[in-house]
């Protein structure tokens, strides 16, 4: 699926700070599990780390009692600019997700969007496990989206 198509779920942010402030977080897949609301830690695969493209990652999740694991691969780590992973389940491609940044007069613009690219019969498959129902998955990530962008700028609130 291509970044050219719409994101499934989207939102943006002015944030009283330079953009190479705001990549410096939104780049650590440490800090980003900080903000976020399901993404909660990270183990570094391999010998690569830290935000270059082919970097890959562990994520895990949690939904309240419910835990999975991911492994995400960087495709993007533009400093200031832009910073975007696609995310698998096995062989199963289940999301990209992206940053992209941009100065403003007062500081820059975030925006975060994902793109879901589960197929609709792992979503069912999945759906009871996670504790997301297959209709809600982008309307939870939605959410998350906007409550990590709002934890995004208090961290970097003066």
């Amino acid at each position: 699926m291509s970044t050219r198509t719409k994101p499934t779920a989207r939102a943006e942010i002015e944030i009283d700070a330079r953009p190479e402030d705001v990549y410096a977080l939104v780049s650590d897949p440490g800090v980003l599990a900080e903000l976020a609301g399901e993404y909660t830690e990270h183990r570094w695969l391999g010998e690569a780390r830290g935000a270059r493209p082919g970097a890959r990652f562990v994520g895990r999740n949690r939904n309240g009692s419910r835990r999975w694991s991911t492994v995400a691969t960087i495709t993007h780590a533009d400093e200031g600019s832009r910073f975007a992973f696609d995310v698998a389940f096995g062989l199963i491609q289940v999301s990209r997700w992206q940053y992209d940044l941009e100065p403003t007069e007062r500081g820059c613009r975030v925006v975060e969007s994902t793109w879901n690219r589960s197929p609709q019969w792992f979503r069912m498959l999945v759906g009871p496990f996670i504790g997301v129902r297959p209709d809600e998955r982008d309307v939870r990530n939605q959410r998350n989206i906007e409550a990590t962008l709002a934890a995004l700028q208090r961290r970097l609130a003066p």
